[in-house]
């Protein structure tokens, strides 16, 4: 074996310890398990954080070792800045409209009929700096180990870019296990959607800075449209959802007794 063999294989093991990590985020409370617990807690920051810099850092390793990360892997923002940055700021304002269309269907008729504007269940602002710290770990560790490290690992077998894609996509929707029973099954498709976007911008670049960009701006619109870092709840079950069912009706006012 050479050294540059041995080096391709030992970025494959880490890329195996990436798809672990990231089938443990559910445990860790990170990615779109970063969510309230019954009591109104959050899972802890050290346990979430350690998540985040562990699967940066094994992305940094694999980035290290493989003998041409930038090409083979896509380990780079792309080759040509500007239209990385371009196909990022897209992909984001996709993911910023789906936000808001699935928060109008999902909470809108409800606020409409008491009068309130979709703003309304907006997060509190002491909410965002977690938001974006989950949002940009996630988007780099999820880019890095997908759409960078595993998309192109599948390239490098002659396998056809678009079969690459949907290969990934599917393996990523599988590690994040958005299709369990019980989960939401717009959590399912746009964590499909939102690899196989990703994966085709990162074809397309040549790095996977569009998709970091895209998939961090996406992330973010969710939770400040739904409350959710990406897990959304079964509808009916959504806490927003039902808090704002019980709102009552326009132009009722609570009056009391003297």
């Amino acid at each position: 074996m050479s050294v540059d063999e041995l080096r391709v294989a030992m970025a494959a093991a880490f890329a195996l310890f990436l798809l672990l990590l990231r089938l443990d985020a559910q445990h860790l409370g990170a990615a779109e398990y970063d969510e309230l617990d019954e009591h109104g807690h959050r899972p802890p920051f050290r346990r979430r954080l350690a998540w985040y810099a562990v699967g940066i850092g094994l992305v940094a390793l694999t980035y290290l070792v493989h003998p041409d990360p930038e090409r083979a892997l896509h380990l780079r923002l792309g080759t040509d800045r500007l239209q990385a940055l371009t196909y990022g700021l897209a992909f984001g304002a996709l993911g910023i409209v789906q936000a808001i269309v699935f928060a109008w269907l999902r909470y809108g008729h409800a606020l409409a009929a008491h009068g309130l504007p979709l703003g309304r269940v907006l997060p509190p602002v002491r909410a965002y700096p977690g938001a974006i710290l989950n949002a940009v770990g996630t988007a780099l560790v999820d880019e890095g180990a997908f759409r960078g490290v595993l998309l192109g690992m599948l390239v490098a077998t002659a396998l056809p870019g678009d079969q690459a894609s949907l290969i990934q996509g599917l393996v990523y929707v599988l590690a994040t296990r958005v299709a369990a029973p019980g989960r939401d099954r717009y959590t399912l498709v746009l964590t499909l959607v939102l690899g196989l976007g990703a994966g085709w911008v990162t074809l397309e670049t040549g790095g996977i800075g569009a998709a970091v960009i895209g998939h961090a701006v996406t992330r973010l619109a969710m939770f400040a449209m739904t409350r959710h870092a990406g897990m959304v709840a079964a509808k009916g079950h959504d806490p927003v959802e039902v808090a704002v069912e019980r709102l009552p009706p326009r132009g009722w006012e609570v009056v009391e007794e003297e």
